[in-house]
């Protein structure tokens, strides 16, 4: 799944494909190593849970490598999205990065030959001890770059989910309680349309609107549903009653005003703005945000589980993956082990992320607690469904294109669902 990070225009990503282009020419010696450097990559923000805990397992490694230093690179998810392949089949590939997980991304990377195999070190540094269940599934991949078996080629530090970030204070103003059911949140609202709101901050030029609309198919959906979808456990039909009932309610919401017709043309960044901004008083959107939230709200808000619904959209997060073609692969390494020690799990926790091996006991902050207990329910009824665009590669931008398409009332329901059963079955692996 894609998830949202700090985006990069499209020059930007054009002028690293140059650069890496004449850098697989030779014109480069920076992927030379004499020990002494850890060339590390991620798109995280800094003042993301994770941005703030990985800057502490920096000044970490230093501490604990006396002489090395740590040569840090902060890029664009669209960035390394697009260009990981170019970047990974030069000699400019870093030691580790940050990449996103799932068949169509790192799946894609494994099958090509272009990660390190990850599973010895796993077994060296008991990391398989910390990370199980549904967070497991996204670290391991098949032959056929399939998760869920197969050889470690990733590792997680921290788990994410979706969920409703919802405005208190504008709940309280228009004296809406908050929903615990589906009838609940839609009387919400109709409440907020009638007093002239858009109640639901939304992006479609980006990965949000697709994730609305896949949530509300999983409201429909049981733990067989997302396993054929994602890990091709059966045909996937995308007119069933779950996958209709998504895009005909989505349509239906634009259609009531819940859903902006404008928000056809905006990104994620746009809608976690409008929310921030105090627009709009409703977000469904990832734990990615937690920590960005925390800072710049001015206003009380909280968080709840999708309502009435078993399963939701979530999964370990991003992976450290090391590039097969690394100079300091164990460098890299235990740089992975510092992010899954005790010190920095709690330092994520504390500061909005989810751990996968903090100290419960050490996790202070009270929205923190929540959002950790929230994962842990879902967690514990194998609620993490993955993300709509992991089935296969280029399936992210079919969804982003149709789904505005959805928004803006240029194709029914029907003829989207097809679009997306024609994408999908060209895509599925051939067995």
């Amino acid at each position: 799944m894609l998830t949202t990070r700090r985006r990069v225009a499209a020059a930007v990503a054009v002028a690293l494909a140059g650069a890496l282009m004449a850098t697989s020419c030779g014109g480069s010696d920076s992927g030379s190593s004499d020990g002494k450097t850890l060339r590390l990559w991620h798109y995280e923000g800094p003042d993301s849970a994770m941005g703030v805990a990985w800057k502490e397992a920096i000044k970490e490694f230093e501490a604990q490598h006396p002489g090395v230093k740590v040569k840090f690179e902060e890029k664009g998810f669209e960035q390394i999205q697009k260009t990981a392949p170019m970047v990974l089949n030069s000699n400019d590939a870093p030691d580790i990065m940050e990449y996103n997980k799932g068949n169509a991304t790192a799946g894609l990377l494994s099958k090509q030959g272009l990660l390190t195999d990850l599973t010895a070190e796993v077994t060296k540094h008991g990391w398989d001890k910390k990370i199980s269940g549904g967070v497991r599934t996204i670290s391991q991949y098949d032959t056929d770059g399939v998760m869920g078996s197969g050889k470690w080629y990733g590792v997680p530090d921290y788990a994410e989910y979706t969920m409703v970030f919802y405005n208190k204070d504008l709940f309280k103003k228009y004296g809406i309680a908050q929903p615990t059911t589906l009838a609940e949140l839609t009387s919400a609202m109709d409440t907020f349309v009638a007093k002239g709101i858009t109640p639901l901050a939304d992006a479609g030029a980006e990965y949000v609107a697709q994730q609305y609309l896949y949530q509300l198919a999983l409201s429909k959906a049981d733990r067989s549903w997302v396993d054929t979808y994602e890990l091709y456990k059966g045909k996937a039909d995308f007119h069933d009653a779950a996958w209709t009932y998504a895009a005909t309610t989505f349509a239906d919401w634009v259609k009531k005003g819940y859903i902006g017709k404008k928000s056809s043309g905006l990104k994620a960044e746009d809608a976690g703005v409008s929310f921030i901004q105090g627009k709009s008083p409703i977000l469904f959107s990832g734990s990615w945000w937690y920590g960005r939230f925390k800072t710049e709200n001015k206003f009380d808000w909280g968080t709840f589980l999708w309502p009435g619904s078993n399963l939701t959209l979530g999964s370990g997060g991003n992976i450290w993956v090391v590039p097969k073609g690394a100079k300091n692969k164990d460098l890299a390494y235990d740089f992975i082990d510092i992010t899954l020690s005790k010190k920095i799990q709690n330092l994520l926790g504390n500061q909005g992320g989810v751990p996968l091996a903090a100290d419960p006991a050490a996790i202070t902050d009270p929205r923190a607690k929540t959002l950790i207990g929230d994962f842990n329910t879902l967690s514990g009824k194998d609620g993490l469904a993955f993300y709509p665009d992991w089935p296969v590669a280029g399936f992210y931008d079919v969804l982003v294109s149709e789904t505005q398409k959805l928004i803006t009332g240029s194709e029914k329901p029907d003829d989207y669902l097809s679009a997306l059963q024609k994408a999908y079955d060209k895509g599925v692996p051939k067995t």
